[in-house]
């Protein structure tokens, strides 16, 4: 997936995203907040416009698109990249890992992979910016940021309990 991303002087910002049909979406970010989603049959057609949102509801949408809300259950890995090799990941603990009845602080997984956990989903509940004082439970989804191979480093030790040589502390 390419992804263009243009200035509009005074106006904000556009974003031009080529879809798999050949066709481009095409959204206007305007300085005050509103979107504006356009379509564009092929490179050279003029674009239609489907759509306008303002900045809360755009803001809603794309936590949905994303999957912050539900995750396809097809799919067992969703990453988000947030730019450069940064990650935003859920990972779902089974009873059987070994951070399961773990404090956050006990686990020590941002110091031993550097990757942190920024959410707890716990059935239809979400802790935002847990502490170290929280318990991972079996059954709830972490949701992780850092950079890929931080990521795997997460995974990997979440999952199976490996010590990774992909750690900050690793090599």
């Amino acid at each position: 997936m390419t992804v263009y991303e243009s200035d509009l002087p005074g106006v904000g910002k556009k974003h031009e995203i080529d879809l798999p049909d050949g066709s481009q979406l095409v959204v206007v970010t305007h300085n005050e907040g509103r979107r504006e989603v356009f379509q564009r049959p092929t490179p050279d057609a003029d674009s239609e416009k489907l759509f306008e949102l303002p900045d809360d509801l755009a803001r809603q949408v794309g936590t949905i698109l994303e999957g912050a809300y539900f995750q396809p259950v097809e799919s067992k890995s969703v990453e988000t990249l947030l730019g450069g090799d940064t990650l935003l990941e859920w990972v779902e603990i089974d009873a059987d890992s070994p951070v399961a009845g773990q404090t956050l602080g006990e686990a020590d997984l941002r110091q031993e992979t550097g990757a942190s956990v920024v959410a707890i989903e716990r059935g239809d509940a979400v802790m935002p910016s847990p502490g170290s004082d929280t318990t991972i439970e079996a059954g709830d989804t972490l949701v992780v940021v850092g950079s890929r191979e931080a990521y795997k480093a997460f995974e990997s030790q979440v999952i199976d309990g490996a010590e990774s040589d992909d750690g900050p502390d690793g090599g």
